[in-house]
């Protein structure tokens, strides 16, 4: 799939802002991009059930992390918790509630992993539980649109344009709230599409598509595995050549060896959290492309219209969707004063079995949204594995950022720099490795994408990001 069709079907072909960005490239070296999650510590007693350690992880995905982590302690995966899934070229902290003794934890080595046991605990995390999400950015190569180098400097001054366009069109430190590439698999949007066949109750094609969907810049080996099962459709074959770093492929290809056609149990190999996943980042798109639809339609994201759903912000900026109210005539003056006061947000749909839908003009577009993406009969609903069956929600159409800094940061001659770095730019990029660095720093609510900011920043190709 070519790239730029890649982000249509996204629903990231777009941005907010007309002013030129800032080009470059994120995650040249793992340090470029730091998370760490601002979360409350669950009560410590040392009588807890539970070990409490806080954990930082340099270029460990978070799942694949879990599950190395419950190979070293012997326990099954499902007896650790956190509360935010993590990008692997990055260096990350969080919390970990882990159901193992502390000396067992305490004890655990592994290659770029800092393990601080913080004590013991009654409380498990649950996902999103933490406050909210610090971030340290890095982008290199900064360039103009036609390609030449644009100094740190410059990349700075062009950065406060680029805010104080935001501002004057959604307000003060407001950007719309994509949902991420990753969500979908940033090179391989593989994720929503094993949702589309889970939701069928097709789970042959939803391992299929897991186990054979090409990706863009596949390493050479990964391509030949993907090639060899969708040709081969041969579990012994696929065995053969399969990667060692395709953990989750591995584990469904040797369940269907031990148990032949049982596909649904193929499936369920994978994580938990991945499985749900799925179904997550197919009602993703369907937000992402309402969003694209109230932008290109030059809809308001921050001001409401009649028959918008509006909902309460809560503190750390996410939306109290048991209090949602829908827009009507007589309302909307008040409604859209309580929005510029940042105390309602205007949401776009997470549809589920149970969605509460739109109204009037927003409505009809959110249903034309679904009609389109081939889901306006979709129930939502998993009989086979009833944990995957979703009610829906809604989701803040515009997100804040706060704490944001911004400078040039020195430039790197050398280090564990990333390919797309030394292959050099590639047809249709937009950086130059003779180009400076910026370094941002900025808080995010938990659920809400640094990538989708430092699009609107950079305005590059998806994979730039």
């Amino acid at each position: 799939m070519p790239e730029d069709e890649l982000a249509r079907s996204l629903g990231l072909s777009t941005w907010i802002s007309e002013t030129e960005g800032i080009g470059g490239l994120l995650k040249v070296r793992v340090e470029d991009f730091r998370v760490e999650e601002v979360a409350r510590t669950p009560a410590l007693d040392h009588k807890g059930r539970f070990t409490v350690a806080r954990i930082t992880l340099t270029d460990w995905e978070t799942n694949r992390f879990v599950s190395r982590l419950a190979r070293e302690l012997s326990i099954s995966r499902k007896r650790i918790f956190f509360s935010g899934t993590k990008d692997k070229r990055a260096v990350t902290t969080q919390l970990f509630v882990i159901d193992a003794p502390v000396h067992k934890v305490e004890g655990v080595e592994l290659k770029d992993v800092d393990i601080e046991v913080l004590g013991r605990s009654h409380q498990k995390l649950r996902l999103g539980d933490h406050e909210r999400n610090r971030f340290t950015v890095v982008v290199r190569g900064c360039a103009y649109a036609d390609g030449t180098p644009m100094s740190g400097e410059q990349a700075v001054e062009q950065v406060d344009s680029i805010i104080a366009a935001l501002d004057a069109r959604l307000g003060e430190a407001r950007f719309p709230n994509w949902i991420g590439p990753q969500r979908f698999g940033s090179m391989r949007p593989v994720t929503a599409e094993v949702g589309r066949h889970v939701l069928e109750g097709d789970f042959q094609g939803a391992v299929d598509t897991y186990l054979g969907m090409p990706g863009l810049r596949e390493s050479e080996e990964v391509a030949l595995f993907r090639e060899c099962w969708r040709k081969q459709q041969s579990v012994e074959a696929a065995l053969e050549v399969i990667p060692r770093q395709l953990g989750f492929e591995r584990d469904m290809l040797n369940h269907l060896k031990r148990r032949e056609n049982d596909w649904r149990g193929a499936f369920r190999k994978l994580p938990n959290n991945l499985q749900l996943m799925t179904i997550h980042a197919l009602q993703s798109l369907v937000f992402n492309h309402v969003l694209v639809e109230r932008i290109e339609r030059d809809m308001p994201l921050t001001s409401p219209l009649v028959g918008d759903l509006v909902g309460p912000l809560l503190e750390g900026g996410k939306v109290d969707v048991g209090k949602l109210s829908t827009v009507e005539g007589d309302t909307l003056d008040r409604i859209a004063r309580n929005c510029r006061l940042g105390r309602l947000a205007v949401t776009g749909p997470l549809p589920g079995s149970e969605s509460v839908a739109a109204l009037d003009e927003v409505g009809e577009l959110e249903r034309a949204v679904l009609v389109d993406l081939g889901l306006d009969s979709t129930d939502w609903k998993v009989p086979e594995i009833p944990r995957l069956t979703t009610k829906g929600t809604r989701r803040a159409l515009t997100a804040q950022f706060v704490e944001l800094t911004h400078e040039a940061a020195a430039v790197v001659e050398e280090g564990d720099l990333s390919y797309r770095w030394t292959d050099g730019p590639q047809p249709g990029e937009c950086w130059h490795p003779d180009g400076g660095a910026v370094r941002f720093r900025f808080s995010l609510p938990p659920g809400t994408y640094a990538t989708t900011l430092m699009r609107e920043l950079m305005r590059t190709p998806i994979h730039q990001q």
